[in-house]
């Protein structure tokens, strides 16, 4: 029986230029948190997340009402947008708010959706998966 060797090497943070630049249009809390951007992009949160900025630092969590914070970035524009070697996304907005989706060891975290055909996803234990159309 052979083994599979894998590189273990750290990755480096994936910025998401995709994101940057683009305004929060809409924010759905359901089963999973969904921020779409301007010009067509998604992230879908599926886990808890952090939110930090002028109002505090929440906890959200989807189909959690309290979640409804997240409603207050509605029309920010992201600033910067990264994917640590660990799988976390950090999402860094005008107003200075941040957004932190840890990677989760069991469940698929969060993934984005863009514009042209792209999909990556936070798989369990901070693995990237993605997919180009």
């Amino acid at each position: 029986m052979g083994s599979v060797m894998t590189d273990a090497r750290p990755r480096p943070a994936l910025p998401l230029d995709l994101l940057i630049e683009r305004k929060l249009d809409y924010v759905r809390l359901d089963d999973a948190i969904v921020l779409s951007l301007s010009g067509g992009g998604q992230v879908l949160i599926e886990t808890c997340a952090q939110l930090t900025g002028p109002h505090g630092r929440f906890l959200v969590e989807p189909g959690v009402a309290t979640s409804d914070i997240v409603a207050t970035l509605l029309g920010d524009l992201v600033r910067d947008a990264r994917v640590s070697d660990t799988g976390d996304l950090r999402i860094t907005f005008d107003s200075g708010s941040e957004l932190l989706v840890e990677a989760d060891p069991e469940v698929e975290s969060w993934a984005f959706v863009g514009p042209d055909g792209l999909l990556v996803v936070c798989l369990a234990g901070g693995e990237l998966a993605r997919w180009q159309r």
